[in-house]
């Protein structure tokens, strides 16, 4: 009996030894911000937690907004959903990242109206990291 579970408990530990997947401590998103100039917002920040992994592929989702001088949407057109992404390397189980997108709105939202930036999504598609700003 006790040899059947010591091989059950090696063959186990092979299995894990032997999967491709990296197997990382605990990721996470730290020190994440954002900034916006004019129809532009970049996202910044830093994964930790990766482990021994070479690279995590980061995204950003968004929803831009054309507001007016008295902090209405106007019309329904001037919405956009905007997206990007990247690969980033990773070293001593950190990320660090930095993402720009940029809205293009029909109409244009020229002055004085001014793109607001709602929705604000970062993830990290490979663990399913999400953090909201």
């Amino acid at each position: 009996m006790r040899k059947l579970i010591f091989v059950a408990f090696a063959a186990l530990a092979l299995l894990f030894a032997g999967s491709s997947t990296a197997w990382a401590g605990s990721p996470h998103f730290i020190n994440v911000s954002y900034t916006v100039s004019g129809d532009t917002l970049t996202v910044e920040g830093k994964e930790a937690g990766l482990g021994n992994e070479t690279q995590v592929h980061i995204e950003v989702t968004a929803t831009a907004e054309c507001i007016n001088p008295g902090g209405h949407h106007p019309k329904a057109e001037n919405k956009a959903d905007v997206a990007g992404g990247g690969d980033f390397p990773v070293q001593n189980g950190k990320a660090v990242f930095s993402i720009t997108v940029t809205a293009d709105f029909q109409p244009d939202c020229s002055p004085p109206m001014e793109v607001r930036f709602t929705n604000i999504v970062v993830e990290d598609t490979e663990h399913n990291v999400v953090k909201r700003l």
